[in-house]
């Protein structure tokens, strides 16, 4: 679903490639096991050349597994794998075992669609662009230089797929135009004409051909050269971030460890990257971290975006969109990067060069005072940067999961591409905002879904939540200043369904009251919601229906190795959503048990013009801060710049 983006000049440290290290049970699968997964299926089920494989990804052990591991003992390998035959259409789920090269289990998916492939993709535009109905309606449009048009195909929700067409796999496409051979395609929308297409057969099934408005003059383009008039700055000085003495970090394998901290990286299609087995000073705090889902809906009811709705994750996988990172130009400083190794539809691997991006940052001051006799303390703060960059179609994520000195977790979004739009004729639409000539940009949303499977001093955690309260004015408060807290334990999933409250300033702790500290209380992570954002949306809109996990910024779960997709394991062509909502049904008790923390956050994005026509980075985060986990400050112990700031 990408397409190559040109290089731009690198500056900085020569990026260091990642080191070989001794096997763990979490590393991902590498090309050979790829490839393995894929024939031992072949072997044994018959799947041949006309089954796509929608997914392969380990299997990842259960957690006492990994937990007791020490490197040395013997690992079973075993993949997840979902397929399909485009002749019957139904998915197939499979595991199998790598260490035995055999099958484990083999289930049909009857009336569900697998997510959509990279190959699907390209396959439909090369089809459609050839089609002579498709050659002749763009002709129609005066578009006659075939090479400028890009099909993009767009997955559907079940209920907005045409009559008679919803056991099929289809898809939708829009039509862009590039006004030279390296322009921008999303600054000319094809307005009213979208073909649907059967994805198994790559049969044109119907073409929607409506009459547009006249098509207004644009200025889209970004790329430099294109772009009349634009003189670059010529007072900006080179920036270069040096480490004389080399990093403070070190990776061995997939293992990553700075200073206090530990952890394990790994990658998957859907996903992208994951972080395993988070713990600092030996103490553990996650076991494993990612994004489930990102549904990104478009208030538009027009017709040309009435079923723009993406899953970017679940319907196409961050892990697949992942892009490769340039030193200079994504990472600055003294970098070390790490490969990904993914397959197509063929389950032939293929590798992401620089797909994550290892480095440390300066964050400022840690802390400091300044006292008339002792004179000034003054800690730096750094932190470890671990960040990958997804492009799906014409938006870009940018993930950076940050450790910091203090034991802070920081998990930071910035969302950045180029705004899809439409023309009008005389009055702009009230749904989104003026750009350019005659041009508007939909109001859109990104909800992001992190999956936070905690292990805070343990697997044995509870989630308090915690609100203040002023008290009235009395005897004891005549002056109607104090505030208190009163904090409650999330019993069980009923209460699972967490709300942000301004008023109480409500917050929401995952704790492990089996470990109290020093201090008599339990050590803590606390969630920081700073991007929470509402659905706005009817309860029965269709993408709400389907992604009902957006309507609470915070959730709760008992932890189980087979609910991992908070919209449901099949987000394609979905109806309804079946995944946090149908599992909570259970009521399973939570306290001091293994939990799973979701967090729901996101832009509610009204355009800019400044926006246009391509976007500065709107950033979004949340934090996860220790709240009783110390005793002190954890960061009292890290010393002064040489020769300065004491």
């Amino acid at each position: 679903m990408t397409e190559p983006a040109s290089s731009c000049h690198s500056t900085g440290t020569a990026p260091r490639p990642a080191a070989a290290g001794a096997p763990h049970p979490l590393d991902p699968l590498t090309a050979d096991e790829f490839r393995a997964a894929a024939a031992i299926l072949r072997r044994d089920r018959g799947v041949d050349e006309r089954w796509r494989f929608a997914s392969i990804e380990l299997r990842e052990p259960a957690k006492d597994v990994v937990r007791a591991f020490r490197p040395g003992d013997p690992i079973r390998r075993e993949a997840r794998v979902t397929a399909w035959s485009r002749d019957e259409g139904t998915p197939y789920k499979a595991v199998v075992s790598l260490t035995d090269d055999a099958v484990l289990s083999w289930e049909a998916v009857p009336g569900q669609q697998a997510n959509m492939t990279l190959d699907e993709w390209h396959e439909a535009h090369e089809v459609l662009i050839r089609h002579p109905d498709v050659v002749a309606a763009l002709a129609g449009r005066g578009i006659t230089d075939l090479d400028l048009v890009l099909i993009d195909t767009w997955a559907y929700g079940h209920s907005l797929i045409p009559q008679g067409l919803q056991d099929r796999r289809v898809g939708w496409t829009d039509v862009w135009r590039r006004s030279a051979p390296n322009g921008n395609p999303y600054a000319n929308p094809v307005m009213g004409l979208h073909f649907v297409v059967d994805l198994n057969t790559m049969e044109l099934l119907r073409i929607e051909d409506t009459p547009p408005p006249a098509q207004p003059d644009v200025m889209g383009e970004y790329v430099p050269a294109l772009v009349p008039g634009l003189q670059q700055r010529t007072d900006v000085r080179a920036l270069e971030i040096i480490q004389p003495e080399g990093v403070s970090f070190a990776l061995d394998g997939s293992e990553l460890r700075w200073q206090k901290w530990t952890m394990r990286l790994g990658f998957n299609h859907r996903e992208g990257l994951v972080i395993h087995r988070v713990a600092y000073d030996g103490r553990p705090v996650a076991h494993r971290m990612s994004f489930a889902e990102m549904v990104v809906p478009y208030r538009d009811p027009s017709p040309d975006h009435h079923r723009r709705t993406a899953f970017d994750i679940g319907e196409w996988g961050l892990g697949f969109m992942t892009t490769s990172l340039e030193l200079g130009c994504d990472c600055l400083g003294d970098i070390t990067y790490v490969d990904a190794v993914l397959h197509d539809t063929r389950g032939e691997p293929y590798t992401i060069p620089n797909a994550i991006c290892l480095h440390e940052e300066d964050d400022g001051v840690l802390w400091k005072h300044v006292d008339e006799k002792a004179g000034a303390e003054v800690r730096r703060s750094r932190r470890m940067v671990v960040s990958f960059h997804a492009t799906v179609a014409n938006y870009e994520y940018l993930v950076y999961w940050r450790f910091y000195q203090d034991g802070t977790i920081q998990c930071e979004v910035r969302a950045t591409g180029i705004m899809v739009t439409s023309a009008y004729e005389d009055t702009p639409p009230p749904y989104g905002t003026v750009v350019d000539e005659r041009t508007y940009a939909p109001i859109h949303q990104h909800f992001i879904v992190a999956r936070l499977d905690m292990e805070v001093d343990g697997p044995e955690n509870t989630v308090v939540v915690t609100e203040s309260e002023a008290l009235p004015v009395s005897d004891d408060n005549p002056y109607g200043l104090a505030v208190v807290t009163r904090s409650r334990p999330v019993e069980s999933e009923s209460g699972g369904r967490l709300d942000v409250d301004f008023a109480t300033q409500r917050s929401v702790k995952v704790v492990n009251r089996t470990k109290p500290t020093r201090l008599g209380t339990a050590p803590g992570y606390k969630l920081y919601v700073n991007a929470a954002l509402p659905s706005l949306a009817h309860a029965d809109a269709p993408f709400r229906q389907r992604a009902q996990v957006i309507d609470h910024p915070v959730w709760v779960s008992r932890f189980d190795e087979e609910e991992r997709w908070p919209s449901g394991e099949f987000c394609n062509q979905s109806r309804r959503d079946a995944g946090l909502p149908v599992w909570q049904e259970a009521d399973r008790p939570l306290l001091d048990t293994d939990l799973v923390l979701w967090h729901v956050f996101g832009i509610h994005h009204v355009p800019r013009p400044e926006d246009w026509p391509v976007m500065p980075v709107d950033v979004v985060s949340f934090e996860l801060k220790p709240a009783g986990f110390f005793d002190r400050n954890p960061g009292l112990d890290v010393p002064p710049a040489p020769g300065r700031c004491h």
